[in-house]
């Protein structure tokens, strides 16, 4: 995955709470097991007017200017709650999100958008209450996301978040599961080659 370090994007406001992943990618679109594709169906029933998907919500906000370009989510408590789907993360970061702020997410969402190169930045609701005043002054605005000094910026103000030292380095490195593991390819294989040494009926030939 791409590796994150700052991030300058239009920010698209959804103001909703308890937004659940299957609103984020509805279950009928789950057949794929590549990543790519479920950009066009990212908050499907709200984005369409239509099951097909070819008429638009015109009041929608990723329906309108200039948030059909935006690349940082804006919204509210418990985002990504309800299933473990990894698909939710696939189609944010498919449609073209790499930063998304709230007051709190659900735990295993969280926890794959780190897998899949989006920062989910937690601030306090307060702080998110601000940003949304910020966006709505004006469409052009934007939010600058910058990991390494673990702050968001909008215009003048300047908001900190915490984040785990491991899911910032992945994030910084692009390091999903499976790229954090063959960081040590070389450790693991003397630790094979050692096991096989020493217990090799162990070993299947």
């Amino acid at each position: 995955m791409a590796p994150f370090n700052s991030h300058t994007g239009i920010v698209a406001p959804l103001d909703r709470v308890n937004i659940d992943t299957d609103a984020i990618i509805p279950k009928q679109f789950l057949r794929k097991i590549e990543r790519s594709g479920f950009g066009r169906h990212l908050f499907h029933e709200w984005r369409y007017l239509d099951y097909e998907g070819t008429q638009e919500n015109p009041v929608f906000v990723l329906n309108q200017e200039p948030y059909r370009k935006a690349t940082v989510l804006l919204t509210r408590d418990n985002f990504g709650c309800g299933s473990s789907r990894e698909h939710a993360p696939w189609a944010l970061a498919d449609f073209g999100f790499r930063v998304i702020i709230a007051p709190s997410f659900a735990d295993i969402f969280y926890n794959n958008c780190v897998k899949n190169g989006i920062l989910a930045v937690q601030l306090k609701s307060a702080e998110v209450e601000e940003l949304f005043q910020y966006v709505a002054k004006g469409k052009d605005g934007s939010i600058t996301a910058d990991l390494p000094s673990q702050t968001v910026k909008a215009a003048n103000k300047e908001y900190r978040f915490k984040i785990s030292p491991f899911n910032k380095e992945c994030l910084i490195k692009g390091l999903d599961g499976i790229g954090w593991t063959l960081q040590f390819n070389d450790r693991i294989g003397q630790y094979e080659e050692k096991i096989k040494a020493q217990k090799p009926w162990l070993i299947r030939k």
